[in-house]
């Protein structure tokens, strides 16, 4: 079996954040998606969505379609892309923000963390669309449920750290995880804020840039505000490989 680079970017605060009454739900649903769109749309190449899971995105990377030699040594620069597009995102929206309720006021408080692995997958035909699965798959997600103390972080298995480049094992904290069904597993975690890139760069208020939010939070809700959707519809678990 091919193997592949396991990554789950996923949302902090998100339950917190969803339990809301109907108007706050839906407009909370418009911001995690916006801040979703952000994170794919800075994954670029090197990572393929394997399928939205309600608060995180799942990535994959076949390292086959990724150099031999120092085949994760890009690896940092792509967790730091993923979460300064988020920040940027965030960032935008409370800066644009039209609506005073609790699902647009309370965006700050969302936080980014990672899990990531490496292991070999397979792929299996479900209709149309192609699943991941394997025991590699299953651990990722098992990372999920983890003792890690901080917010915000990347927390890697040890087959994925010892890849890493020198600067993301420079920051790196050991620990131990047991994992259900797996055992004890030795992992690495790393404090995002510790290696943090540049903050976002600052926003100039704009009017135009204000209204487009507002017609764009709008035409999201009218759906669900009308009754021809229910809020998180068509949200969790969006097959998008293949």
């Amino acid at each position: 079996m091919p193997r592949a680079v396991f990554v789950i970017a996923d949302i902090g605060g998100y339950t917190r954040f969803m339990k809301v009454h109907r108007i706050n739900l839906v407009h909370a649903q418009y911001v995690v998606g916006q801040l979703l769109e952000s994170v794919i749309d800075a994954a670029g190449a090197k990572l393929k969505l394997a399928k939205l899971e309600g608060d995180a995105a799942f990535f994959y990377g076949l390292l086959a379609d990724q150099p031999k030699d120092g085949e994760l040594a890009t690896f940092a620069d792509t967790v730091a892309a993923i979460r300064g597009a988020f920040m940027a995102r965030r960032l935008q929206l409370e800066f644009d923000r039209i609506c005073s309720c609790d699902g647009c006021a309370k965006v700050g408080e969302l936080k980014l963390k990672f899990v990531a692995h490496l292991g070999e997958v397979a792929f299996q035909k479900v209709k149309r669309y192609k699943e991941l699965c394997g025991v590699d798959v299953i651990t990722v997600h098992r990372l999920l449920k983890n003792s890690v103390p901080i917010p915000e972080y990347v927390l890697m298995s040890e087959p994925i750290y010892e890849r890493a480049s020198d600067r993301l094992r420079s920051f790196g904290k050991q620990a131990t995880e047991n994992l259900e069904g797996l055992g004890e597993v030795t992992t690495y975690y790393v404090d995002l804020e510790e290696m943090a890139h540049a903050p976002p760069a600052a926003l100039e208020p704009s009017r135009f840039r204000r209204i487009i939010a507002w017609v764009k939070l709008a035409l999201r809700s009218t759906p669900y505000l009308l009754g021809w959707r229910k809020a998180c519809d068509g949200f969790r678990n969006v097959p998008s490989v293949g």
